[in-house]
């Protein structure tokens, strides 16, 4: 989830937390201000009528039907303009009501509860629900003690309601126009909301796009661009661009420096090469000179040539070994210089069948087999022939030099477009620790470290070769079993695909 649409979330939940509060505040205080002004409606009006059934009571005593002083103005039941009265007398029991509950023939409730609460309080508000002919009306009810004001007798319980159902469609319609507003209100903030969050969190996709092209190495002049306000934003880009400039200037005085250790490697390669030829060629010539005389040479001079025959194999052997040190270390230079390989297609088993008779020739104490080689027949690919072959006597010689016993083998299998090449050994094998770095530059495992002669540059000479012709190469190993290795390449086309 992004920091946008986080914010815009955070900020709309809280925005729509605050607007159902308020409108849970504004709808109770609203709810409970019409109640109350009812309320003090219904008990105003009781006084009036209790008044005036007392002023009647006075001139002629309460027998049972309710004085016409009690009349209100007649309104429909509906309205909420509209009083419900009714005198319950408390000596002969019966109920007098005004002509909208005469005409409707209803009668307010009053249950022995209501009664009992109203005798001890003196008065009680009450939630009814009367049925009409053809609706329930929700009502207010009010009931007081009707008292003589001469001797404080009980005469009877007035009972005043009116239609509490426009204050519920306020309030419902109230409710629901708030709740539409809230939600239009956080839909629009939303909206803004991620514009602005979009707008101010910019500059963070610019820094993004920057560390991307520094990322891929590409372009590390880049900076950002931000024309805002310096705040956090603002200061971030400032310290980003400086960090930017001070990476520039590091990673290009890094490139002049291995640029100059490249030149050092291929110059002193290139210059060192001649030397050790010369030296070899010179070594041949004196070995076979040196053969010749020890024909002639009595028995104690014999032994003393032999000694420098010796002497001068071993002067040989090195001078070999620093020839082929010498020319990874030119390889892997021209590697590093971005040498590019000057591509062709090329019928992939006549090159590996050439390699495969050669290598029966290479020293070695394990025996070599070659196996199935059908998957070649008709392959090409895409590559260049000298450093193929290069690649496979890498892995060969490789497999050879750690293999004292057993056998080394060479077989093709092919998958999805791709031909794989597998050379497998029953050598050493590789610890799994080492095996993430048997690419590596000069990198030896230890067991191997005395026992066999290598520079630690030929897998990391053959892993170029094969990056440069896009494939890719599998290691399966065990130590004290062997080692396999699968070297994948893409095919260009074949026999079938013609």
């Amino acid at each position: 989830m992004s920091i946008r649409l986080r914010l815009t979330l955070w900020y709309s939940g809280i925005l729509a937390v605050t607007l159902i509060l308020f409108g849970i505040v504004l709808y109770s205080v609203l709810s409970y201000y019409l109640d109350q002004n009812l309320r003090k409606d219904l008990e105003h009006q009781a006084d009036v009528v209790t008044a005036r059934i007392q002023k009647g009571y006075s001139l002629s005593p309460l027998t049972g039907q309710i004085s016409p002083e009690l009349y209100l103005n007649d309104y429909d039941i509906r309205s909420t303009t509209a009083y419900l009265l009714q005198l319950r007398n408390l000596k002969t029991g019966s109920i007098s009501r005004n002509k909208i509950l005469e005409n409707g023939q209803l009668v307010l409730p009053l249950t022995d509860d209501m009664k009992k609460e109203t005798m001890h309080n003196g008065s009680t508000f009450d939630q009814v629900i009367i049925q009409t002919s053809d609706e329930q009306v929700p009502l207010m009810m009010y009931s007081v003690i009707v008292v003589n004001n001469i001797t404080g007798e009980e005469l009877g319980i007035l009972q005043i309601a009116a239609n509490k159902g426009m204050i519920n469609k306020i309030t419902d319609t109230v409710q629901n126009i708030f709740a539409l507003g809230v939600f239009i209100t956080i839909a629009l903030a939303a909206t803004v909301g991620w514009f602005l969050a979009r707008k101010a969190l910019q500059p963070i996709d610019q820094v993004t796009e920057a560390a991307g092209q520094i990322g891929k190495g590409s372009d590390l002049s880049r900076r950002i661009d931000y024309q805002g306000p310096q705040d956090e934003v603002g200061r971030l880009t400032d310290t980003i661009n400086g960090m930017l400039a001070r990476l520039q200037t590091a990673y290009s005085e890094l490139e002049e420096s291995n640029a100059a250790q490249r030149r050092f490697v291929s110059d002193a390669s290139h210059e060192l090469r001649t030397p050790l030829t010369t030296i070899r060629g010179n070594v041949d010539l004196l070995e076979k000179m040196w053969k010749k005389q020890a024909e002639t040479l009595q028995t104690g001079d014999k032994e003393q040539l032999n000694l420098s025959l010796e002497a001068m194999h071993d002067i040989a052997g090195e001078a070999e070994r620093m020839s082929r040190l010498v020319n990874d270390l030119l390889s892997l230079a021209r590697a590093d210089a971005g040498l590019r390989m000057e591509m062709e297609d090329i019928e992939l088993r006549p090159l590996v069948e050439e390699v495969a008779r050669r290598a029966q020739f290479l020293p070695r104490k394990a025996d070599w087999m070659v196996g199935d080689l059908g998957a070649l027949d008709g392959v090409h690919v895409r590559g260049s022939r000298d450093h193929l072959q290069q690649m496979l006597f890498i892995f060969i010689e490789n497999g050879f030099k750690y293999t004292p016993h057993g056998h080394v083998s060479l077989e093709a299998v092919r998958s999805d477009g791709q031909i794989g090449l597998k050379i497998a050994d029953t050598g050493l094998g590789i610890d799994k620790e080492d095996v993430p770095h048997i690419f590596d530059r000069f990198f030896r495992a230890d067991k191997s470290r005395g026992q066999t002669a290598g520079t630690g540059l030929g897998l990391s000479i053959a892993k170029w070769i094969i990056d440069n012709h896009g494939g890719s190469v599998e290691v399966k190993t065990r130590p004290g079993e062997g080692t396999v290795f699968l070297i994948w390449l893409p095919i260009c086309f074949s026999r079938s695909e013609e």
